[in-house]
């Protein structure tokens, strides 16, 4: 047995911003031995825009690489909420109080950036090894010392097994270690169909020179929405403003008859544009400078929250447990803060023995879990009143937004809704562990 918590094997499967920031906080808490295991080949550091909002930058700043990462974002200080077919401002929020209110601003950045930072930073510490092109299979045991089957992608190398301490599943919304977890525990549990899919797109500056209007977006400091029936756009400038970053909401129509493990397709610039074909003249430009063979469709799944996200000494994180729509922006931010919980909660065990590791274990899912699922569901919520079509909700959706210009009330979209702000920034969920420890160890 370990003598102590630093000398735990820990196996993370997964190089995700989950996977990746598990590896990165319990090496900043002194953990020797850190093994992550990922099926790519590297980690590629593609992707589109992704924001960096105060709880996540708190969390990257503490374990030593927000400064990076900030270099290359872009701060939002506004936000535009339109009509898509019309272009008329529906509502307008200022953004400037956010880094006076929760100590960051809310940024956005390019995924690759932050995928990257903590990357590099997982590199300075020769205690994380990195295992590529290898696929976590049949998950056989889950504690006391917790096991599975490494599989090579070359196939000239066999397959070994690896036992470890704690197993960390960071394995993606397609997670084996959830399959397996709940097979264990006789829990019925299946991916959700949405029915929602969704185009990204990149547009780089030099595409749009010769567009004043485009330009003047990809200058600002602003994240634009443009909403109509069933679909919205979501935009904002990344990578120091060089590049416009467009992520669409659509009804899902290529992927209906899909298997369950079909999540990407290559899309057609023709379908995308037919689908946004009542959307004002701006819109249609900017779709129409998307390169035809450079258009990929992603759907959107989640799945009902699960009974627990502990059995013995392994653990789920990130998508393998709570994935969300994208229309609080939190997706990455809440995985990160799954591996911020976990290394704290590790770090102060009392012994090593299995019974106190599982107790660790569920210390992070009782301070992660219920505001996980919250903020699943409050993305729901918004992608819904977002998408409502002609008929009286829209007609009260659209009264509130009215209201909020002249200060007045809620905002239907809930990402800069001030309230729904001070729920997901201010919570300090390292503050929590560390404070909330010992009675939830207890």
């Amino acid at each position: 047995m370990a003598q102590s918590p630093q000398d735990l094997r820990i196996a993370i499967l997964g190089a995700g911003m989950g996977g990746l920031t598990c590896a990165l906080a319990l090496a900043k808490e002194g953990f020797k031995n850190i093994d992550v295991y990922e099926s790519a080949s590297n980690l590629g550091f593609v992707g589109a825009g992704i924001q960096l909002a105060p709880n996540m930058a708190r969390v990257l700043d503490r374990l030593g690489v927000w400064k990076g990462i900030e270099a290359e974002a872009v701060n939002i200080v506004e936000t535009s909420v339109r009509v898509g077919a019309t272009d008329m401002e529906l509502a307008h929020v200022p953004l400037h109080y956010i880094k006076d209110t929760y100590g960051y601003p809310h940024m956005v950045g390019h995924r690759s950036s932050l995928a990257n930072g903590l990357y590099q930073g997982c590199l300075r510490y020769e205690n994380v090894r990195f295992h590529f092109s290898i696929t976590a299979d049949n998950v056989d045991s889950f504690g006391p010392r917790p096991s599975f089957i490494a599989v090579p992608r070359d196939t000239s190398k066999a397959p070994y097994r690896v036992e470890a301490d704690v197993l960390l599943g960071a394995d993606g919304i397609k997670s084996n270690t959830r399959v397996a977890m709940m097979e264990k525990l006789g829990i019925q549990t299946a991916v959700k169909d949405t029915n929602q899919a969704s185009y990204r797109i990149m547009i780089h500056k030099d595409q749009i020179k010769d567009d004043p209007e485009l330009l003047e977006l990809m200058n600002s400091n602003t994240v634009s929405r443009w909403i109509g029936e069933k679909r919205h756009i979501i935009a904002y400038p990344v990578s120091n403003n060089t590049i416009y970053n467009l992520s669409t909401v659509q009804p899902d129509k290529n992927f209906a008859a899909a298997t369950n493990t079909t999540y990407t397709t290559r899309g057609s610039k023709k379908v995308m544009l037919d689908v946004f074909n009542d959307f004002c003249p701006m819109v249609q430009r900017m779709l129409n400078y998307v390169p035809e063979g450079e258009i990929c469709e992603w759907k959107l799944r989640v799945h009902e929250p699960l009974d627990t996200w502990v059995h013995e000494s392994t653990a789920l994180v990130g998508d393998a447990c709570h994935p969300t729509l994208p229309h609080l922006a939190q997706g990455a931010a809440q995985a990160i803060e799954d591996g911020a919980v976990i290394a704290i909660a590790l770090a102060r065990l009392p012994n090593t023995t299995p019974a106190s590791i599982h107790k660790a274990l569920k210390v992070y899912e009782k301070i992660r879990k219920e505001r996980a699922y919250t903020l699943v569901e409050l993305a729901a919520a918004s992608g819904r009143a977002l998408h409502l079509g002609e008929g009286a909700a829209k007609e009260e959706r659209d009264k509130q937004f009215a209201a909020l210009k002249n200060g007045n009330g809620p905002v239907p979209d809930k990402w800069a809704d001030a309230d729904v702000q001070r729920t997901i920034y201010g919570f300090d969920c390292q503050k929590e562990t560390q404070e909330r420890f010992d009675e939830y160890f207890a």
